[in-house]
């Protein structure tokens, strides 16, 4: 098991040094699109609105966190290693390493959840301000950290799977950007049909954002959506590990 730990924090120990040398633009540019849809959202187009006896600036707040840790977790993780793979041809050198190829999925990952949690917790701080409301509690921080994790799995996965730098843009165009504002992030899935609904349940932002609302509202929690987070990790798991034994053949 030490073993193990030890292989995995010698994969995470490159990125975070580089981390550490730009670690201000990471967190400058992170911050740059949840706080534009703080601002557009949450005092433009929300004022005046309600979800019951929640004004919308509560509503969206857990949402545009939930947002945060999928954008910054999947770029951290994915982009770097696109670079890294394609570019610098520098990943070659982990797949000869003699470390397990668990290591490599969950070292790189872990990178992804590092930016993930700084660029969330940013966005938290700020929220709280916003509004003292929001229950910052242990199980909204779980559910936060499984975002990121799964979000970074993710980044792994397309890292691994893509050809070219194009691939990587291609696939946030198509993929995540749609799901930024079609999971219930910016708005309340509770009106819609039921066909719509059962299609963006099938996306992990959708759990993400309802755990995250749920425990910050102190509203009763998803569990299934916790559980569905959960699915979604393994699945991008075992995904990462057959791409990368795919590649190291």
């Amino acid at each position: 098991m030490l073993e193990a730990l030890n292989d995995v924090y010698t994969i995470l120990w490159v990125d975070l040094r580089f981390l550490r040398r730009h670690w201000r633009s990471t967190v400058a540019t992170s911050l740059v699109n949840p706080l534009l849809y703080l601002v557009a959202f949450g005092y433009g187009l929300g004022r005046g609105i309600s979800f019951g006896d929640v004004g919308y600036l509560e509503f969206v707040i857990p949402g545009i966190i939930a947002l945060s840790a999928m954008s910054t977790s999947f770029s951290g993780a994915g982009s770097k290693l696109n670079v890294d793979r394609l570019f610098y041809k520098s990943f070659d050198e982990c797949l000869m390493s003699p470390v397990s190829l668990y290591s490599i999925v969950v070292g790189k990952a872990a990178i992804g959840v590092v930016r993930g949690l700084i660029s969330s917790f940013a966005i938290l701080a700020i929220g709280v301000y916003l509004s003292p409301v929001l229950n910052v509690t242990p199980l909204f921080l779980f559910s936060l950290f499984v975002s990121c994790c799964v979000f970074a799995l993710l980044g792994v996965l397309i890292g691994l799977v893509i050809n070219s730098h194009a691939d990587m843009s291609t696939f946030s165009n198509l993929v995540m950007l749609p799901m930024t504002f079609l999971s219930g992030t910016f708005f309340s899935l509770s009106a819609l049909p039921v066909a719509a609904k059962a299609v963006l349940y099938a996306l992990p932002l959708t759990h993400s954002s309802e755990s995250l609302r749920a425990a910050a509202l102190a509203q009763p929690f998803p569990w299934l959506s916790l559980l569905a987070l959960f699915g979604f990790g393994l699945v991008f798991f075992v995904g990462c590990m057959m791409a990368l034994k795919r590649n190291s053949l």
